[in-house]
């Protein structure tokens, strides 16, 4: 039986900041099965988590000086939450992994321990239904388990959802390294479209006109993908792409004002670009906060996502005509 430590290596902290960038988070897993931490018996719990390992390591470090069995079922590297939502953390893959595992010969007690965020993709009674094992919800934070372990209970605390500055910060850094592929991409067709002119091509135009939507961009992805989830709760309306539309405007309006050399088309381009740009990367959090649902989030990209593609096509279109007006 594989024992984990409940401590992270040097090992565990690179691979998590490689999967906070997004280097190594489409393949960040662990392979399902039985694990234990400490001296496990018959009588000990069972706790069941995701194979994406950012949550497994968030379990263990956790479960420093207890005795646990840790069931990992395959969400194909994907968090509980997310798992759940796509149906791949399910009552049929953890009565899979209780099968597979046997665990009904290695502990005497017919209980399983899930994440309160497995409950949208997890049916407690098919779970008992297809292996025999019932399912009981603990807290939402690994940090409790602890607690909930020694008394049983998970108050109220432990089951409300939280999305806090320092919850919203760990965010930003993923968005951010997400952009920075396409950024480049976008760069170089920033440079052929900025050079357009009455000349055909100039390429100091492109050097100049190039270099100032690049900074919008870049003005488009603070607002977005930063500011938008650290100012979240003082920013009006429900709905991200609406948040981020508010922000990336003052970001254009600030933009635009500093930007002397550029005409007035040209900066009704800024504008709307940088607009449509913060509002397509704020609605990027609608799957990361306790703010929507599934269907919430298809309502919200119904909504948005118009709006986006017209700023930017409007956008594209003020600017190939501003050399020539």
């Amino acid at each position: 039986m594989p024992r984990v430590a409940t401590s992270l290596s040097r090992c565990d902290r690179l691979g998590t900041i490689g999967a906070r960038s997004g280097l190594t988070r489409n393949n960040y897993k662990v392979t399902p099965g039985l694990y234990c931490v400490g001296k496990p018996a018959e009588t000990t719990p069972v706790l069941v988590t995701a194979n994406y390992k950012l949550t497994f390591d968030a379990l263990r470090r956790e479960l420093a000086g207890l005795d646990a069995w840790i069931l990992v079922v395959d969400t194909r590297g994907i968090n509980v939450w997310c798992a759940a939502g796509k149906g791949t953390f399910s009552a049929e893959e953890v009565a899979f992994q209780v099968q597979r595992a046997q665990l009904d010969k290695l502990v005497s007690h017919r209980e399983l321990i899930l994440p309160q965020l497995s409950a949208n993709g997890v049916a407690a009674r098919e779970v008992k239904r297809l292996c025999g094992f019932k399912a009981r919800f603990g807290p939402i934070l690994a940090a409790d388990l602890p607690e909930f372990l020694r008394t049983g209970q998970a108050g109220e605390a432990m089951r409300t959802v939280t999305f806090t500055l320092r919850e919203r910060a760990v965010l930003v850094p993923l968005e951010l390294c997400i952009v920075g592929k396409p950024l480049l991409i976008a760069g170089l067709l920033f440079f052929v479209l900025s050079g357009i002119s009455p000349e055909f091509f100039s390429f100091s135009a492109a050097g100049s006109r190039g270099a100032t939507l690049l900074l919008a961009t870049l003005t488009a992805i603070v607002a977005g993908a930063a500011l938008t989830p650290l100012l979240l709760p003082w920013i009006p309306f429900r709905q991200f792409w609406l948040k981020g539309a508010i922000l990336g405007g003052i970001a254009a309006v600030l933009f635009t004002a500093g930007t002397t050399e550029a005409g007035m088309v040209e900066n009704a381009a800024l504008f709307l670009w940088i607009t449509g740009c913060a509002s397509y990367l704020a609605m990027n959090f609608t799957g990361s906060t306790p703010f929507t649902s599934l269907s919430g989030v298809a309502k919200e990209m119904r909504r948005g996502l118009p709006f986006q593609v017209v700023s930017a096509g409007l956008a594209a279109i003020f600017w190939l005509a501003g050399p020539f007006i």
